[in-house]
C-alpha cells in the first residue's frame, strides 16, 4: 500500500518545476532512519526545527532593539516566522519545494546570540576569529540539540542553513537562494518600522527612492521586493531579483545601516550588551567548571563550548547570568524612552 509521504512525492513530481528540489531526490541524512509513513524528508526537517529548544528560546532573543517594552517590537522569532512566510510565498508562485523552503527559513537563525549582532561581534573579538551566526545555526542542528546528537537533518536543509546568509558561498538549492532573498526582504522592512517605532527615525527621513521603487507602506514594499524576485526567476533555473528592484533594496539597506542599525543613540545600549557578552565569556572561559553538564559532553575546546553556551541564551537569560555572576543590577537600565507603543 502507497503510503501518504510516498502520495507526497508523486505529486511534488508532477507539479513542481523541474528545477526544485524533489523530497524524493535528497540526498539523505548523516543517520539513516526509517521513512515516516506521513510526512516526507523536508516535512520531517520543519518538525524537528519547530520543536526543538533552540527554536523556542528566539522569542526571547534581540532582533534589533535591546530589551524593548512594547509588545510590537520584532524579536528573532517574529523575524523568522516572517522570513517563513516570504519565502514559501516565493517558492510557490516559482513552483519549487516549499517543505524545504520553510525548513531553512526556520532553521536560519538558531544559532543567533542574545542582543543581536552585538552579541555576534563580541564573540568573535574574544574567540580570536569570526563567529557566524550561520555557522554556530548549522552547529545547533547537527550537535547542539538533544545533548549532542542534533536533529539529524538532511543534507539540503543543513546546507540551506549555513549559506543562507550573503557573506557565504550560495547554496546548493534554489529553495535555499529563495530564503537568502526572503531574509533580506523581510528584515529590512521589519526594521524599517522598527526604527519608525523607536523614535529612531521618522517616515519622512525615508529616501524619495525608496517610496518611489518600493512603495510607501509595509505590504507595498513587500510585495515589490517579492514581485522582483519572481519576475527575475520564474521558469529559470535561478534566484535573482530585477535589477531596478535589486538597487532600489540596496539603497534602502544602506539606509538602515547609516540611520538605525549604527546609529549612536542606540549607543549606551550596545555598550551595555557588550560588557555583559565579554564579562560572560572572561568568566567562563576562566571556569569551565561553572558551565551547565550538557555543555561539558559537547565536543570541542573551552572557549567553544563557551560561546556555544553563550549564543544559546536569551536576552533576558544573559542578564540574569550576568547578574548573578558579578552582582549588577538585573533589570538593565534600557532607555525606555524610545519606546514610543
Amino acid at each position: 500500500m502507497v503510503t501518504i509521504s510516498e502520495e507526497t512525492e508523486q505529486i511534488e513530481r508532477q507539479i513542481l518545476s523541474p528545477n526544485a528540489t524533489l523530497a524524493s531526490e535528497t540526498k539523505g541524512r548523516e543517520r539513516s532512519e526509517d521513512r515516516d509513513p506521513i510526512r516526507t524528508e523536508f516535512q520531517r526537517d520543519r518538525d524537528r526545527i519547530v520543536h526543538c529548544k533552540a527554536f523556542r528560546r528566539l522569542k526571547h532573543k534581540t532582533q534589533v532593539f535591546l530589551a524593548p517594552v512594547g509588545d510590537h517590537y520584532r524579536v528573532r522569532l517574529t523575524h523568522t516566522l516572517e522570513v517563513a512566510q516570504v519565502a514559501r510565498t516565493i517558492a510557490r508562485a516559482l513552483r519549487l519545494n516549499e517543505d524545504l523552503t520553510e525548513a531553512v527559513a526556520l532553521g536560519h537563525d538558531l544559532g543567533h546570540t542574545p542582543f543581536g549582532h552585538i552579541g555576534e561581534g563580541i564573540l568573535s573579538k574574544e574567540l580570536g576569529r569570526k563567529f557566524k551566526h550561520a555557522e554556530q545555526s548549522l552547529r545547533v542542528v547537527e550537535v547542539l540539540e538533544y545533548g549532542g546528537r542534533g536533529l539529524n537533518l538532511t543534507w539540503e536543509t543543513r546546507d540551506g542553513i549555513l549559506n543562507h546568509t550573503w557573506s557565504q558561498p550560495e547554496p546548493a538549492t534554489l529553495e535555499a537562494k529563495v530564503v537568502r532573498f526572503a531574509d533580506r526582504i523581510a528584515y529590512l522592512n521589519h526594521d524599517l518600522d522598527d526604527g519608525v517605532r523607536a523614535g529612531v527615525i521618522g517616515w519622512d527621513d525615508v529616501p524619495d527612492e525608496i517610496n518611489r521603487r518600493l512603495g510607501r507602506k509595509h505590504s507595498e514594499r513587500i510585495a515589490t521586493l517579492v514581485q522582483g524576485v519572481i519576475d527575475a526567476s520564474r521558469g529559470e533555473n535561478r534566484v535573482e531579483m530585477t535589477p531596478e528592484v535589486l538597487a532600489a533594496m540596496d539603497t534602502l539597506r544602506k539606509f538602515l545601516f547609516e540611520r538605525v542599525y549604527l546609529t549612536p543613540l542606540l549607543g549606551d545600549d550596545r555598550e551595555r550588551a557588550e560588557r555583559i557578552i565579554r564579562e560572560l565569556f572572561v568568566h567562563y572561559t576562566a571556569r569551565p567548571g561553572d558551565l551547565p553538564e550538557e555543555f561539558a559532553r559537547i565536543p570541542g575546546d573551552v572557549p567553544t563550548r563557551v560561546s556555544d553556551f553563550i549564543a544559546g541564551m536569551t536576552d533576558g537569560y544573559a542578564i540574569r547570568t550576568h547578574a548573578a555572576l558579578t552582582g549588577a543590577a538585573a533589570a538593565p537600565a534600557w532607555d525606555e524612552s524610545k519606546d514610543v507603543d
